[in-house]
């Protein structure tokens, strides 16, 4: 009787575990569009996500290749439209002033960047508005 018992029991305590063990199936999760949308507009609105979203397309070969089409692209927008660049400067500049986290990252790039680091001397050696970059320094 008492072997029974506890095989009885063996049988409920693994059948209780199996039941508690979900498996998501991450397909099955991203085929479904509303799904996947509140995933990406959560990624999107998170400055830590976003920032391993991108380091995760950067080291996957077709998320680099896409990144660089996208930069080549924007890069001739830019050059095209210098009014556009001008705004999303702006923009990204006010977005820095609330998110330091940004700030911080934007800035390290900016640094590890030879032709960005060219440009701003350039910048620089033309006596262009420095006011403007002068800015910067509010936000800390």
């Amino acid at each position: 009787m008492k072997t029974l018992q506890k095989v009885t029991l063996a049988i409920a305590l693994i059948t209780l575990f199996a039941s508690c063990q979900s498996s998501t199936d991450i397909k099955q999760v991203l085929s479904n569009k509303d799904t996947r949308k509140e995933i990406m507009d959560t990624i999107a609105n998170n400055s830590n996500m976003s920032k391993e979203m991108m380091e995760a397309m950067m080291n996957s070969k077709d998320g680099k290749m896409m990144m660089m089409e996208n930069h080549g692209t924007m890069m001739k927008m830019m050059k095209d439209n210098p009014g556009m660049m001008q705004s999303m400067m702006t923009g990204m500049m006010e977005t820095c002033k609330s998110d330091t986290s940004m700030m911080s990252s934007m800035c390290k790039t900016m640094m590890g960047n030879q032709q960005m680091m060219d440009m701003m001397q350039k910048m620089k050696g033309k006596n262009m508005d420095m006011n403007k970059m002068k800015g910067m320094n509010k936000m800390k």
